[in-house]
């Protein structure tokens, strides 16, 4: 691993956000003043590639990188904050009706944050 996919890796596994590439280019560039961006996305493909960390993507915003442990998604329709949700494992349920298996899931849930939702009300 060089030493850019070794800082990815740390800044995307220690995040209690979903940090996009550019967040990801800032907090690189506190350590390598000199990187450049075309070297995060690189890196990221790699670390993904490599199944290291994942790509969370939804449709009309930015992709945005997290770690590989198993959780899923609430995506706030309105604003598109992006919060971690663990949800029963549906791996058993899944194998009984697909009867065969199956490389992963990636579950994400629409609904509107509370920000959004007392905001709402406002209007």
């Amino acid at each position: 691993m060089t030493k850019y996919e070794k800082e990815i890796f740390a800044i995307v596994n220690t995040s209690c956000e979903h940090l996009t590439v550019e967040q990801i280019f800032q907090r690189l560039k506190e350590k390598y003043p000199k990187v450049v961006l075309a070297t995060v996305y690189n890196n990221l493909n790699r670390l993904i590639e490599a199944e290291l960390i994942r790509k969370v993507s939804i449709e009309g915003m930015p992709d945005r990188y997290d770690r590989i442990k198993k959780h899923d998604h609430l995506v706030c329709r309105n604003c598109g904050k992006l919060a971690d949700i663990t949800f029963e494992d549906l791996t058993a349920s899944l194998r009984e009706q697909l009867g065969d298996e199956f490389l992963y899931y990636d579950l994400k849930v629409y609904y509107l944050c509370p920000e959004c939702k007392k905001n709402r009300i406002k209007m």
